[in-house]
């Protein structure tokens, strides 16, 4: 059985309307978010065996807490280029070529393309993921080529609001 866990970047500034949308930094909520969720993902999930991030700033950041929190190496993250404004079709896409020895990811990007792949792979109770959200789906695959649509369930999902609210997770 496949395992990936989704994570949408956590919340990202627009106080700077000079930079490009790739190279905006995370606000101070994303600050914060980042490493709380990132701690409940270490609690809860399985550490994986390679995270793979957007290069966006906003997505390599959040990446680099989780990184950092579960003991990864900085410079063992997977940066590919094809994360940024991709599709839920073109993640499939990158995912069916992942290596199948790493039978648990980590994917940190953007919606809507996150969202669609977590429809498209499982039901899920959510519509779109919000930022800094973590899903863990469970994968009824062998292999990363072999991913199609709902092949597996929602295993296990969280929202840095239900942390605020307090709300048990």
């Amino acid at each position: 059985m496949l395992r990936l866990t989704l994570i949408r970047h956590a919340k990202s500034s627009w106080a700077d309307d000079s930079l490009d949308d790739f190279e905006r930094p995370l606000n101070e909520r994303g600050r914060r978010d980042a490493p709380r969720m990132a701690a409940l993902a270490q609690r809860e999930l399985e550490t994986p065996a390679r995270l793979v991030t957007s290069p966006a700033l906003r997505a390599i950041s959040t990446a680099r807490v989780f990184a950092e929190t579960l003991g990864i190496p900085h410079d063992s993250l997977l940066v590919l280029p094809g994360i940024y404004e991709a599709s839920g079709d073109a993640l499939l896409k990158l995912l069916r070529g992942m290596d199948d020895c790493d039978q648990h990811l980590m994917l940190f990007g953007h919606n809507p393309g996150l969202s669609e792949l977590a429809h498209y792979l499982a039901p899920c109770s959510f519509s779109e993921l919000p930022t800094c959200a973590v899903a863990h789906l469970e994968l009824d695959r062998a292999r990363w080529r072999e991913l199609g649509e709902h092949c597996g369930h929602l295993a296990y999902y969280v929202t840095p609001k239900q942390l605020r609210g307090g709300d048990s997770v």
